[in-house]
């Protein structure tokens, strides 16, 4: 397994912060319960391969390690995208969200391509798309800017980033808080639960579904126990109260040291 923890600590970097005790990783794997083989499969049919260590290559050899000028730029689901321009070659990247603006130069090592990726949050489909971690240079700066649509729809609820959350528990015989999730998950595993709470952060399109952060007010920032992860088909808007019903999971390991303490898959919202 140690040959291919290069290039699932990429697509981890773009994926969620992870809940429990394990420390945070910017977004989810690009896909949950792919085995190494899916990986390998994936990049087969974009010709690159997997050097000893893990590095990813292209098909000449060479690794991908973009650079160039930003010509175009967006940001959407989470991700900060960018066409970059050297040589009169033009290579869109996608990476945690950073502010870029046109005519800056960027690079990025150690990227992974995805061949015909399709972001839902833009509504655009990309021939070809290198997945990246920071530009060099740049810290990560993921929770800096929320789409505008999210920050909109929080206004809108009257949700401010420096007012405590506070939601009520959800109904029902099978309800429970973020905090009690966390410390019965061992006797909730593999049952259907409910919970309610404000979402604070979405990740969108990741392993063809979205990741949704939950809170309600309960459970301990320091103990990790506040924020719980949704995989789910929906995509509440930041600053929603919602609630969702799912299948909970512990200790769910994603491989390459990420592990969840307690995540909800395949959530659903309650009407």
């Amino acid at each position: 397994m140690k040959r291919y923890s290069t290039i699932m600590s990429v697509l981890l970097t773009l994926a969620l912060p992870v809940a429990g005790h394990c420390a945070d990783a910017a977004k989810a794997p690009e896909k949950a319960d792919a085995s190494v083989e899916a990986i390998k499969k994936t990049m087969s049919k974009s010709g690159h391969s997997m050097m000893s260590g893990g590095a990813v290559t292209a098909p000449d050899g060479a690794p991908l390690n973009p650079s160039g000028k930003v010509v175009e730029t967006m940001n959407g689901g989470g991700y900060s995208y960018a066409n970059l321009e050297s040589k009169g070659v033009k290579t869109w990247v996608a990476y945690p969200t950073q502010e870029t603006r046109v005519g800056e130069t960027l690079s990025f090592r150690g990227c992974m391509t995805m061949p015909g990726f399709e972001s839902k949050a833009l509504k655009r489909k990309f021939d070809n798309i290198l997945f990246c971690g920071a530009p060099e240079g740049k810290p990560a700066a993921a929770a800096k800017a929320a789409p505008a649509s999210a920050k909109k729809s929080a206004a809108a609820k009257g949700a401010k980033s420096n007012q405590p959350i506070k939601v009520a528990k959800a109904s029902g015989a099978n309800a429970y808080t973020v905090e009690e999730i966390f410390a019965k998950r061992a006797a909730l595993n593999g049952k259907q639960i409910v919970v309610q709470g404000q979402v604070v952060k979405v990740a969108s399109g990741i392993m063809s579904r979205n990741w949704i952060h939950l809170q309600d007010g309960s459970g301990s920032a320091s103990k990790k126990t506040n924020d719980l992860v949704i995989t789910s088909e929906e995509e509440p808007e930041i600053g929603a109260v919602v609630t969702f019903t799912g299948t909970l999971a512990k200790d769910k390991d994603f491989g390459g040291g990420y592990k969840y303490n307690a995540i909800i898959e395949k959530g659903r919202t309650k009407k």
